[in-house]
């Protein structure tokens, strides 16, 4: 697994926006939805990339966390 870690500023760098890619986090593992026409522009639902959404996939997701197999991890999430 990659050992890069984000922070919360750090990930919030990767927001889609600019030419920046789109990583979020879920569960302590960050995802790279770059390639995902549902996030285009580092939008997806009302969801914007670059942030921690675990509570958002687990309470409010139609789809839950299977959307999740089969993207890059390109890191861990820490919250200090």
């Amino acid at each position: 697994m990659d050992t890069t870690t984000f922070n919360q500023t750090e990930l919030a760098k990767y927001n889609g926006q600019n030419g920046q890619p789109a990583y979020v986090a879920v569960d302590g593992v960050v995802y790279d939805v770059t390639g995902v026409a549902a996030w285009a522009g580092g939008k997806h639902h009302g969801n914007l990339a670059g942030q921690e959404l675990t509570a958002v996939i687990d309470t409010k997701s139609p789809h839950g966390r299977k959307v999740l197999k089969g993207l890059n991890v390109v890191g861990q999430y820490v919250t200090n």
